[in-house]
């Protein structure tokens, strides 16, 4: 099926731009031009990836961002000015799939946005309905992740992941105690050749420990081997 892709962004030229590179590519696309007007378009008609701009009027990516992550968990790539470390880093923290840095490729967006949707369709069921060899559930001590559902739990209660919080967690999940790199989890949430810095990965962390810890406060099953990276303990 053809993949919808929101677009929000102050910048008419972006909007006009990337919305017409990214029909050529097959996409459909809706555009916005602030945050508030598109807050509830993208709540009551999810489209499959929405790419926001940070900086807008009215309500800015960061807030848009905040306010759909209480109810959704669609995919979503920030756009950021260069010198926007900080807000790279808090929107990365807040549930942003990733981002790219103005003035930027719209290739490069376009492989993005295909990589993430990728990685949207290997972890949901068949959009088509066919007969599909059943994904197994993964149980590592307290936790439960059900691939097939895009579902995780933690002692009886749901936490809600991204797409690539997902991917990654099952990579450190599927072999407890094994340490696994920046760049072997780079591999598993990214499977293409794009670019991703080794901060990006420690948000992702940051970030699932978060969830986490919001059902259990002593959640310390992800373990940092500084130098080394990340293992998964099922103790």
């Amino acid at each position: 099926m053809t993949a919808t892709i929101a677009l929000v962004d102050d910048d008419r030229n972006i909007l006009t731009s990337v919305s017409i590179a990214l029909q050529t590519e097959g996409f459909l696309t809706r555009v916005y031009s602030d945050g508030e007007s598109a807050l509830k378009a993208l709540i009551e008609n999810p489209p499959d990836l929405a790419v926001l701009d940070i900086k807008m009027p009215k309500m800015d990516g960061l807030e848009l961002l905040r306010r759909l992550r209480e109810k959704s968990a669609i995919p979503v790539i920030f756009l950021t000015s260069k010198d926007d470390e900080l807000d790279e880093a808090l929107g990365l923290a807040m549930g942003a799939d990733d981002y790219i840095a103005k003035p930027f490729s719209q290739r490069l967006l376009i492989a993005r946005i295909r990589a993430i949707l990728r990685r949207t369709e290997a972890t949901s069921p068949s959009a088509e309905g066919g007969e599909e060899a059943p994904q197994e559930i993964l149980e590592r001590g307290r936790l439960v992740m059900d691939p097939a559902r895009h579902r995780v739990n933690w002692s009886g209660n749901n936490v809600t992941l991204t797409v690539t919080e997902f991917l990654i967690l099952e990579t450190l999940a599927q072999r407890p105690g094994i340490v696994k790199t920046r760049n072997q989890l780079m591999d598993a949430a990214y499977q293409d050749d794009i670019y991703v810095d080794d901060r990006t990965i420690d948000s992702h962390i940051k970030r699932v420990r978060r969830k986490f810890r919001q059902v259990d406060p002593e959640f310390d099953a992800i373990e940092t081997l500084y130098g080394a990276g990340y293992r998964f303990s099922d103790e």
